[in-house]
């Protein structure tokens, strides 16, 4: 494995420990609501239709637009004027440090579990930035690295083992996925108890370090 793609697996790995932050962070401090993981909120909206207490689908709605929203951008601004892999990813995670720092400049006075009008502000320009990222890794490519979700991951860690029967393939990555996600959800939900800004200035601190670090192996293709 050359330097730039082990620079580029730790970059997945660290944005996939980011994800777990992220919806931590929405799912505890705003409401019921994943700005990450868009199956989790499809499957929320079924609740919320139903009128399942606790499940509201306007937070839901404001999500699923901003990750849509955000996909787009990526494929205006990001996959059609970049044709290097190491740029796009750049350019993805630069665009997502600036949302999240705009939803945390949003969530500025806003409490865990607020009612709050802003709270969708906050939630669409998180799911813009998650879309962004989302839209950019799809195009890489990378097997089990997709950053936001972990099915796949997980059944490749069942199939491709001695359990599964086929040869075993790719293990640390998708292991290092699914403890990254895990521990990031870990932090998002001990930051939030506190307040709304800080777990969200937290990622976008780690992500502008992500970025640093991975501009620092591969900027100068």
């Amino acid at each position: 494995m050359s330097e730039r793609e082990r620079a580029l697996l730790l970059a997945l790995v660290a944005l996939t420990f980011v994800t777990g932050l992220v919806d931590a962070t929405s799912y505890i401090g705003l409401g019921h609501v994943f700005t990450a993981n868009m199956t989790g909120n499809i499957v929320l909206l079924g609740f919320a239709v139903a009128r399942t207490h606790g499940f509201s689908a306007a937070p839901l709605l404001a999500s699923l637009g901003g990750f849509v929203l955000g996909a787009a951008l990526a494929g205006r601004l990001v996959l059609a004027q970049l044709d290097r892999a190491e740029h796009r990813l750049r350019a993805a995670i630069a665009l997502e440090v600036a949302f999240v720092a705009a939803a945390a400049g949003a969530a500025a006075g806003l409490h865990p579990g607020t009612a709050d009008g802003r709270r969708y502000l906050v939630i669409a320009l998180l799911g813009i930035a998650m879309g962004l990222r989302n839209a950019v890794v799809r195009g890489l490519q990378v097997p089990d690295m997709t950053t936001t979700v972990l099915t796949m991951t997980m059944t490749g860690l069942a199939v491709d083992s001695p359990l599964g029967g086929q040869p075993t393939r790719h293990p640390r990555r998708r292991i290092a996925s699914v403890v990254a996600m895990g521990l990031g959800a870990l932090v998002g939900a001990l930051l939030v108890r506190h307040s709304l800004v800080l777990p969200l200035a937290v990622t976008a601190g780690l992500s502008l370090a992500i970025l640093a670090g991975f501009h620092a192996y591969t900027g100068t293709g």
